[in-house]
């Protein structure tokens, strides 16, 4: 039984890379978009049993279209297809239920293999994204922020140095690089523009 795939990616290239790799396989694409509106009109419009979805696309990320489709209770099969994914990204991308992430500079094949277990009922992580996080995605695990650590991660996120935000939360700029660390550990993240960034596409704050 072929299984039909729908590709979501904003190059070309790997549009057409991708629906090569899969000929004369067990799956095949039937349709293609280039963002994350195109991607959820081509899912309505074409019903595939599978998405291959990129994270990085304009107008809107892949983690959104998969939010979209766990929200209303679309639980078919979804493998993130990417260059570049962080550990905070792997985490969120496991709780909303991803079935599958490949890593696009990895072998060709590692795709099918995963579409192969994916199909079976499988969950299937890149050897690479295996290494590196060191089994914590498999986990799935996140420590969750305090109300405090929150109310830091706005103040970061409405451009705020650290001498404005321990001024308006009434604690030591020393304090405030605690917390910071803290905070990057948690989320997987290295500097304030990570830090900034997550909290805008994620309403951390």
């Amino acid at each position: 039984m072929t299984n039909s795939i729908l590709i979501v990616d904003d190059h070309p290239m790997i549009r057409s890379a991708v629906t090569m790799l899969l000929e004369g396989s067990d799956f095949s694409v039937v349709a293609s978009a280039a963002s994350a509106a195109q991607a959820l009109d081509a899912i309505g419009e074409h019903d595939p049993d599978m998405v291959v979805l990129d994270i990085a696309m304009p107008g809107g990320s892949g983690l959104e279209v998969l939010r979209r489709l766990r929200g209303r209770n679309d639980n078919r099969p979804v493998v993130i297809l990417t260059a570049h994914i962080d550990d905070f990204r792997v985490r969120e991308a496991i709780r909303l239920k991803v079935n599958g992430i490949v890593m696009k500079d990895n072998d060709p094949a590692f795709l099918i293999e995963c579409l192969q277990s994916v199909r079976g009922g499988g969950q299937w992580l890149d050897p690479e994204l295996k290494e590196r996080i060191g089994g914590r995605a498999e986990r799935g695990t996140e420590a969750p922020l305090s109300s405090r650590e929150r109310q830091l991660v706005a103040l970061v996120a409405l451009g705020r140095r650290n001498r404005q935000i321990a001024t308006e939360l009434g604690i030591t700029e020393g304090t405030v690089k605690v917390y910071l660390n803290a905070i990057f550990d948690k989320l997987g993240v290295a500097n304030r523009t990570e830090l900034a960034i997550r909290a805008t596409e994620e309403g951390l704050a």
